[in-house]
């Protein structure tokens, strides 16, 4: 599987920066559209968040690792929105 270019369609994660290479399916197949810190043996690991939960989740995780909060929450709002999981 390519990863390439490609981001989790739950958190806009780069699947290629996934140490894991991507979740897991329900078959322990690798997901080609979730990372494993989303997605595990078919399921979402935060299952039954909000997209506007999601968003602040991934602002808070994004300041921790040192981006500046406008541009976490720039990047939170204009990605995640538009990923499968919250079409």
């Amino acid at each position: 599987m390519e990863n390439k270019n490609l981001i989790c369609q739950s958190c806009g994660m780069p699947l290629d920066k996934d140490p894991y290479k991507g979740g897991t399916n329900l078959d322990q197949s690798k997901s080609d559209k979730y990372c494993s810190f989303c997605f595990k043996e078919g399921k979402f690991m935060d299952e039954g968040i909000t997209l506007e939960q999601k968003i602040e989740k991934n602002i808070k995780m994004a300041v921790n690792m040192g981006m500046p909060q406008d541009k976490a929450q720039e990047m939170a709002e204009s990605i995640l929105p538009n990923l499968e999981r919250w079409k």
